[in-house]
């Protein structure tokens, strides 16, 4: 088979990899191609010179070189409709169409969407030029601290947890005036805060039935301790499912992930591929009870590069599966297995920052370690690996044993990294057994 994956971020160098490592994938001997590339990609994928966001040179490719399957990584893709433009020419691609992918496009289509359909979620308003004199009188009938967060796309970033009248008009005024994320700020939503943790979890499905990925959790805030501002993601770990019990998995099953599959099916959104369900779990041991934060319609990042290896079973098939509306035939096997991914970030992010830096060390990687590349390229001279965004690169930990020692794998990686200016958490994984000792 020739497969093609669209992006090369921190996600698609993790479901590359996972991809290579499928049985089905070697036993046929497939090749893999990948748009752009980066320098961890290209060990194992050949680099396809097209942007993502190209979707008339991307189709012109995958029908000239008779690509047998494409796996679409970013949303941007999504949302410019790429899986329609393949389907339309009879080429198999994991990833809703674009009218599937608006759950995530638009915060309001979504919350929307969750009302209609009985889905648990803050209590919210949206707001656009037509009634932003009404924000004042919404915010009155909320408690501080509040959420505010932009209607489009906006990297992971267009939220903020205002906690005060001044932080919530400084957003508005950011999203509406100075349009820090373009259009994609014009609307927006604020809704109610909720206590609770946050939990991960994607629903691969082909629009009918659906199998479940293990549980993860993200870091999104910049700083320890869950401080500063929200960035595309810090860190995760995974799996992460003893956070919950046997109860509140059926709950988020029957309550958020069928409703929605079935929903968008009866409203001629038909969804397949990787749901991503962003939870808060609100409330006690024993009384759980999931609410909706987010929907994504792709693969998370960092949490992917956490989820993915814990998968025994045939990764590629199950792509495959989905695409192909087959997900009923496909067995899931999980390896016992814990990961945890530390993000290598440059100083500066989520705001400015500087790259070209050079990156030392990965050549000397422990081997229960997976070095996962998000912002590289290669020096003008392909001597050297530099930065080249935010967010660097992923160090991914395992270990049979214990989440504990999958981080601590992790850090011992990072030891080995070093660029100017590197930037990184030093606590993921620590609010895991903060919630245990809660629980009990």
């Amino acid at each position: 088979m020739k497969i093609l994956i669209i992006g090369n971020g921190g996600r698609e160098h993790s479901i590359a990899v996972k991809i290579c490592g499928s049985k089905s994938f070697i036993d046929s001997k497939s090749i893999l191609y990948c748009t752009i590339g980066n320098p961890g990609i290209d060990k194992i994928a050949q680099p396809v010179n097209i942007k993502p966001t190209d979707i008339s040179s991307l189709l012109n490719f995958a029908l000239k070189e008779k690509i047998d399957f494409t796996v679409v990584g970013p949303e941007i893709p999504l949302s410019l409709g790429i899986a329609d433009e393949f389907i339309s020419k009879n080429l198999s691609i994991f990833g809703p169409v674009k009218s599937a992918a608006e759950i995530e496009t638009s915060k309001i289509f979504a919350k929307d969407f969750m009302r209609k359909h009985g889905i648990p979620s803050a209590k919210f308003k949206s707001f656009s030029s037509e009634n932003i004199g009404e924000v004042k009188g919404f915010i009155e009938t909320l408690n501080f601290p509040i959420v505010i967060k932009a209607d489009g796309l906006a990297a992971g970033k267009g939220v903020c947890i205002a906690e005060s009248h001044a932080d919530a008009d400084s957003f508005i005024t950011d999203l509406t005036s100075a349009k820090i994320f373009g259009e994609s700020g014009s609307s927006f939503i604020i809704e109610e805060y909720l206590e609770g943790f946050e939990l991960s979890i994607f629903a691969i499905t082909d629009g009918k039935d659906y199998v479940l990925l293990p549980a993860a959790q993200d870091h999104k805030r910049i700083g320890e301790g869950d401080t500063g501002k929200n960035t595309g993601g810090m860190g995760s770990y995974a799996p992460a499912d003893a956070l919950i019990d046997d109860i509140t998995y059926q709950k988020i099953k029957e309550r958020i992930i069928e409703p929605v599959i079935s929903g968008m099916s009866k409203s001629g959104r038909e969804y397949k591929g990787c749901l991503y369900c962003g939870l808060m779990i609100c409330g006690n041991k024993g009384n759980f009870e999931p609410y909706v934060i987010e929907f994504n319609c792709r693969f998370g990042d960092p949490e992917t590069q956490a989820v993915l290896p814990l998968i025994k079973s045939d990764f590629l098939e199950l792509l495959i599966a989905s695409a192909n509306g087959n997900i009923k035939n496909y067995k899931l096997e999980i390896n016992n297995l814990y990961a945890g991914c530390v993000v290598a970030a440059s100083k500066g992010y989520p705001d400015k920052y500087e790259t070209g830096k050079v990156i030392s060390g990965l050549d000397n990687i422990p081997g229960n370690v997976n070095v996962i590349h998000s912002g590289t390229v290669y020096s003008d001279d392909r001597k050297d690996v530099i930065t080249s965004g935010g967010r660097v690169l992923s160090l991914v930990g395992f270990s049979d044993k214990s989440l504990t020692a999958a981080l601590e794998n992790a850090y011992k990686g990072l030891e080995s990294i070093n660029f100017d200016n590197i930037c990184y958490r030093k606590d993921i994984g620590r609010k895991f057994y903060e919630l245990l000792r809660q629980k009990d």
